[in-house]
């Protein structure tokens, strides 16, 4: 049998769990560990992967607001848009420009636009990107060398888990970066209470969507072999509450609202002391190439 490698180690990768896709097509799939990075892979990835975010369902393409449920995810998205805000301007107070990778339906940095930065957004896929134009005047574009101009500060905001070749993306993106400007990424980390309690059902593993589960190392590793000077790392709070309910529904058929408080608060008391939360923020740097 072929041995199986990381695409981004080149280490041969060791079988850890099976996972089920919950959102779309109710198919399984394999989480490999790579030991060189600290992160599980997702094997095998579709051919066709595309077509698994062709989903109703699916929050980070929808405009509609409907649901209690979706009501209360778009109330924490907005809090969460001021708290990254903040959190890029005390990094970088002098910000002008920022290019949000995977920008989805464009309210982040319609967001922005109102605080008077100058934005531009990369959406691959074709309706959120056209929602998102609508926002932003037509400032998103489908691939990243559609976007001829340098910025302040680059966002990924749970995407690059979703990137085909992150190594590759990454150099992309350093090579737009003003000198001084910032690389923001945000990505769950599988080494979380909620991730280990939940284990197969762990909402965040959203396969085959996420190809790469990252821990802190992992992402401490990529930053150090792209020279990039890790400056702060931080926890998005609300995270486990919404990864734990929707693992809770995948566990046990329903939403159980008290349960998945509990577990969230419970992986929020425990990452005060261990630094792994639910999903994590690190704001980085480009180091001198010397």
């Amino acid at each position: 049998m072929k041995q199986l490698v990381s695409s981004l180690s080149g280490n041969p990768l060791i079988k850890k769990i099976k996972v089920k896709d919950y959102l779309l097509s109710g198919e399984t799939f394999d989480l490999y560990y790579d030991r060189a990075c600290d992160m599980l892979v997702t094997k095998p990835v579709p051919a066709n992967l595309p077509d698994y975010y062709k989903s109703a369902t699916y929050q980070p393409h929808r405009l509609q607001r409907k649901s209690f449920f979706d009501r209360i995810y778009r109330w924490v998205r907005n809090r969460s848009f001021r708290y990254k805000y903040r959190l890029i301007t005390n990094n970088h107070p002098k910000v002008r420009s920022v290019l949000d990778y995977g920008t989805a339906t464009g309210d982040f940095l319609a967001f922005l636009q109102t605080k008077g930065i100058d934005v531009c957004g990369v959406e691959p896929d074709n309706d959120a990107r056209r929602i998102a134009n609508s926002l932003l005047s037509a400032n998103v574009f489908e691939r990243i060398e559609d976007c001829n101009r340098k910025f302040d500060v680059i966002t990924l905001w749970h995407v690059f888990e979703h990137v085909d070749k992150p190594d590759e993306l990454l150099e992309k993106l350093i090579k737009k970066l003003h000198p001084g400007g910032l690389i923001v990424i945000a990505v769950p980390n599988y080494k979380s209470y909620d991730a280990v309690y939940y284990k197969q059902y762990w909402a965040a593993y959203d396969v085959p969507r996420h190809l790469w589960h990252f821990s802190p190392l992992s992402i401490h590793k990529i930053f150090e072999k792209h020279r990039l000077q890790l400056l702060a790392q931080k926890p998005l709070i609300f995270d486990s509450f919404y990864v734990s309910l929707l693992s809770e529904q995948y566990m046990t058929g329903k939403k159980k609202w008290i349960s998945a408080f509990i577990t969230g608060l419970k992986s929020n008391f425990k990452a005060r002391k261990t630094g792994n939360y639910s999903s994590l923020i690190y704001i980085a740097k480009q180091t001198d190439k010397n």
